[in-house]
């Protein structure tokens, strides 16, 4: 990958930036108005209860499952493809685009920090109804409403990685960074739907550890700000690459 092209990309892309969108993804799995509601999806989706999922063979869920993902996935991904519409309306000034970015991206990261002192910003968006409905439409339905009906609960992490799409200059970038959001929500998911027992017991590990996955991903978006403000995300990013193309794992070269 020439030096080059990395700066003239713009700071959303590269692997930098992916992971970072994964982490979001995973963070925003974890958070305290997702994962409690986690089980109920599984049965959701899979048509199985919560109680059977452990003695059903993993073929009979991982269906489901894949088409629940690739639909909220497919939502996401269009969100990602309309911010880097929106941010082509100030790519004239791409300094100004970074650095609007950055303040939007960190002010995100502050607000996770601070829902550790105010509860209220721990808001659960419990939409039992939608979700019941959304079932006997199946799992692309269910998929969907949940893209759509959970946007509010993962604001933080999913809107600083829609903003960091809008810094992008292709729309191939936005999908990118959606996409990879999408597989840091996908995963644990699709682990919890083969290995409910075990999953869910890892569930009640990460609910002790709350305070301190809520801290962490809020300083990650703070720090990630501070670097699309700067345009230091770009230079990391070239040097990430660089230390990748060195011992030859550079999977984001064509990135």
């Amino acid at each position: 990958m020439d030096p080059g092209s990395a700066v003239e990309i713009g700071p959303a892309l590269g692997g930098v930036a992916v992971v970072g969108a994964v982490f979001a993804g995973l963070v925003s799995f974890v958070s305290p108005c997702v994962l409690p509601l986690v089980p109920g999806y599984v049965s959701v989706v899979t048509g199985v209860s919560s109680r059977d999922l452990d003695n059903v063979r993993w073929q009979r869920v991982i269906g489901p499952s894949l088409l629940f993902i690739a639909a909220f996935s497919a939502i996401f991904i269009m969100f990602g493809l309309g911010a880097t519409a929106i941010g082509s309306v100030l790519r004239e000034n791409q300094r100004l685009l970074n650095q609007i970015a950055g303040v939007v991206i960190g002010l995100m990261g502050v607000f996770f920090v601070a829902t550790l002192f105010i509860t209220k910003l721990n808001a659960e968006f419990r939409v039992d109804a939608l979700m019941e409905r959304a079932g006997t439409g199946g799992p692309v339905v269910a998929g969907a409403a949940f893209a759509i009906a959970w946007t509010p609960c993962s604001g933080p992490t999913l809107g600083a990685i829609l903003t960091l799409a809008g810094t992008s200059e292709s729309a191939s970038t936005g999908a990118i960074l959606l996409g990879a959001y999408s597989a840091g929500l996908a995963i644990p998911f699709l682990l919890t739907s083969i290995s409910f027992s075990r999953m869910t017991t890892m569930f009640s590990v990460i609910k002790r550890h709350y305070r301190a996955i809520m801290a962490t991903g809020g300083v990650v978006l703070i720090v990630m700000g501070v670097l699309v403000y700067t345009g230091e995300i770009i230079q990391l990013n070239i040097e990430a690459q660089q230390w990748l193309d060195r011992i030859g794992l550079n999977f984001f070269a064509d990135v």
